[in-house]
């Protein structure tokens, strides 16, 4: 096979040259020029394609495929869709090839062919890691191959159900003549796996890797040519993981799903709530639990605060692990100047128990509330949990979504509700309402 011609393009203004260098000689800027491939290809013909009616498309809707795993279907929007490209990153040694070799696993035991391409372990190796997952079956098989010619080769031979890349970082295109891993070799491989999806209707899933920042290594682009982004994520300390969409063209983004790892591999967590909420920690100072959405499903969890009084030498650390720091003073500056609490002179240390991360402003009032208690030495009364958003001038300001929160409040069972006032008519069944308006109100009522 004759190696077709490269050239060098710019990514800012697409510049055009035969050679890599440092700066584009046509708009100026620094380590843009990417290498692609120069082919014209073949005459275009002319094809007879016309317009149909959007209704045509509904006519023979696509099934989607299940996992086997209900926290991993519901991230993916209830299943895997047919023909779709989805991208799975996270950090190294999180459980990304092991929770990838499940799903094949449970597919080929139905008796689907389903090819697994490993360009980071031999087919021993990955052999090893599916014993110890409790995976035999013919059905599942495993390409230890890098070369995108030979994986596409492959593909259409066998036309596999499912096909997943591990990953896409170490798989090359051999005309383009760079290293793998590259811009240039990440896109167009990804572009070419992209084409498979779409022909063969076979889910493909790419495995990439993470950069120090934990984004996803290589061109921006490669999220853009995607259907799915999922980020799974967890923390050395504990033994669950969180599988996250950032973005789904077929379900709901910031959708999540809660794994435990276990030594037969990851497995689902039914009750996610209990994880992140203490029962014995609660009616202790600077503990408030609080219900936050991370996609379609509530969760409750229990943010906990220290204040302590900082070195008059030395401004006041922040401590904040679970939550956006200038978020936490933000909160403090209010509670300063709309609560009367003077806190300029302590040190704060806010986390969220159990390692989770919330992004979402439902929380301030859990959160103000949990510093106020930690100030005072003065606890908020047990079984209460607390909802809402906090502005700039004091005010508690209503939440989306707030009977599905309250409603998983009252599943494990809390009795009683801290909630924006403008949030009344909510039917919190067995629970107690306490609806407060300002920040400073929430503090009276309940410190």
């Amino acid at each position: 096979m004759a190696k077709r011609r490269t050239v060098y393009v710019c990514q800012a203004c697409g510049h055009r040259q035969p050679k890599w260098g440092g700066r584009c000689p046509s708009c100026g800027e620094w380590n843009v020029l990417v290498e692609e491939p120069d082919s014209p290809g073949p005459a275009k013909t002319r094809r007879e394609v016309r317009p149909e009616p959007l209704t045509a498309g509904l006519v023979r809707p696509h099934e989607r495929l299940s996992s086997g795993s209900l926290e991993f279907d519901r991230t993916l929007g209830g299943g895997v869709v047919p023909g779709s490209l989805v991208l799975l990153g996270g950090d190294p040694g999180i459980g990304k090839s092991t929770l990838l070799l499940q799903v094949c696993g449970t597919l080929a035991h139905r008796g689907l062919k389903v090819l697994y391409v490993t360009g980071e372990e031999s087919l021993e190796q990955t052999a090893l890691r599916a014993q110890r997952l409790g995976i035999s079956t013919d059905n599942l098989l495993v390409l230890p191959e890098t070369d995108i010619d030979v994986i596409e080769d492959c593909f259409l031979e066998v036309r596999p159900t499912l096909l997943v890349v591990d990953s896409i970082q170490t798989v090359y295109d051999p005309a383009l003549g760079s290293a793998p891993g590259g811009v240039g070799q990440v896109r167009e491989c990804a572009a070419r796996l992209l084409r498979l999806a779409k022909s063969g209707d076979a889910p493909v899933f790419l495995v990439g890797h993470v950069t120090k920042t934990s984004t996803i290594a290589g061109p921006r682009a490669l999220e853009h040519m995607v259907d799915t982004v999922l980020y799974f994520e967890g923390d050395a300390n504990y033994d669950y993981r969180i599988l996250r969409a950032v973005k789904n063209r077929f379900g709901a983004t910031n959708e999540l799903g809660i794994f435990r790892m276990t030594e037969r591999g990851l497995v689902d967590v039914a009750n996610p709530s209990e994880l992140f909420i203490n029962r014995a920690a609660r009616g202790v100072p600077g503990s408030v639990v609080t219900a936050t959405m991370e996609g379609t499903r509530p969760l409750l969890v229990e943010i906990q605060s220290l204040l302590t009084p900082g070195y008059v030498s030395s401004p006041p650390r922040r401590v904040v692990s679970g939550v956006d720091a200038s978020r936490v003073s933000l909160l403090m500056a209010v509670l300063d100047r709309r609560a009367g609490l003077h806190l300029q002179g302590h040190d704060a240390f806010i986390k969220l128990a159990g390692g989770v991360k919330i992004q979402e402003t439902a929380i301030d009032l859990a959160l103000a509330l949990a510093i106020a208690s930690s100030f005072k030495e003065r606890a908020i009364p047990r079984n209460t949990v607390v909802i809402g958003e906090v502005g700039l001038a004091g005010e508690v300001r209503p939440v989306s979504r707030m009977q599905e929160r309250v409603r998983e409040a009252t599943r494990l069972g809390f009795t009683q509700l801290v909630m924006p006032a403008a949030s009344e008519g909510i039917d919190g069944a067995d629970l107690r309402t306490i609806p407060v308006s300002t920040i400073a109100e929430a503090l009276d009522r309940l410190l």
